[in-house]
């Protein structure tokens, strides 16, 4: 799956999406919509009609009638998008919630979303992979969790505080992996692409 961010989806809009489909690539759409209910539902209405999009992403954190909302206009398809609710940045950590007026530690915020987005009718979250298996405790082995702050053996954090290497987050249990700049930062992004394949196939 080719992952279509903020960043691609500013630059070209849904022809970044129209173009990757006709390549034969399935999309992950993560623009972490977060809104009011009608905007949000409007959204997710949209990125539905959009060709090839198997995922989709919403902020948790914007209630549940934005995430009902999201889940209905969605449809019924078995075609349809799997909506999935973001939870808490691998950007923060607990100083960082903690100065925007959010208390406790990450993952528990993080359980606590993930119940508030079962309980609205997402088909999973996006968490770290520290907070894995604490969801898979709380939602169950078929909430799916996908999990960014990816980073491969030897590599550079970034901007990211709760990282894992892609062999850690899979035998936690993780059902997708989101690998973004050790890819396509990378001098060899075929190379490190292959690296991540690698320590996939070695963890399972």
């Amino acid at each position: 799956m080719i992952k279509v961010g903020s960043q691609l989806f500013t630059s070209e809009g849904p022809k970044a999406v129209e173009k990757l489909s006709g390549l034969g690539f399935q999309i992950f759409l993560d623009l972490k919509f977060h809104d009011i209910p009608n905007t949000v539902s409007h959204a997710v209405a949209a990125a539905s009609r959009l060709p090839s999009v198997r995922l989709v992403t919403i902020h948790a954190s914007g209630g549940v009638e934005m995430m009902r909302a999201a889940r209905e206009a969605a449809g019924s398809k078995k075609t349809r998008p799997k909506l999935l609710g973001v939870t808490i940045l691998t950007s923060l950590d607990g100083e960082a919630l903690e100065r925007i007026g959010i208390g406790g530690p990450p993952s528990a915020r993080v359980v606590a979303l993930a119940r508030l987005a079962q309980e609205s009718g997402m088909d999973g979250v996006v968490a770290s992979a520290q907070e894995i298996r604490a969801v898979r405790e709380a939602c169950g082995p078929d909430f799916l969790v996908v999990v960014p702050g990816i980073r491969p053996t030897n590599s550079a954090g970034d901007d990211q505080s709760r990282v894992a290497t892609p062999a850690d987050a899979i035998r936690a249990g993780a059902d997708y992996l989101v690998v973004g700049r050790p890819i396509t930062a990378a001098a060899d992004p075929r190379a490190a692409a292959l690296q991540v394949a690698s320590e996939i196939a070695a963890a399972r």
